[in-house]
């Protein structure tokens, strides 16, 4: 599978897209147990999502609106850059910070490294 790093959200597949938007909208806490077949996310069923709450500072949802197409941050382009790399595994946690892919755990089927 080609490793291609892609430079904005017109080089996400409709998969990945959804993806950046529930990061995007997660803003601090983590992903839990998302599969990655052929490169690309598993939505269905859909990873958990567990939100960090912090009391005194703002850390909910995020309420502006972005626009339909932008270029991605370097977190966002090395995260889609590296799942696109796994041809089976499941990221056991994705932690988010700030509305972007901040770490994560990740399982490769068959102990593949990629």
């Amino acid at each position: 599978m080609k490793r291609l790093r892609p430079a904005s959200t017109r080089d996400l597949r409709p998969s990945e897209r959804l993806l950046l938007n529930a990061i995007s909208a997660l803003v601090f806490g983590r992903l839990e147990y998302l599969q990655i077949r052929n490169g690309e996310p598993v939505l269905a069923p859909g990873p958990t999502m567990v939100r960090d709450i912090k009391f005194g500072v703002q850390s909910g949802p995020r309420t502006r609106t972005t626009p339909e197409d932008f270029d991605l941050k370097q977190q966002v382009a090395e995260f889609f850059e590296y799942t696109r790399s796994v041809e089976d595994g499941e990221i056991r946690a994705l932690e988010v910070r700030h509305g972007l892919p901040f770490a994560m755990e990740v399982e490769l089927a068959g102990g593949r490294h990629a």
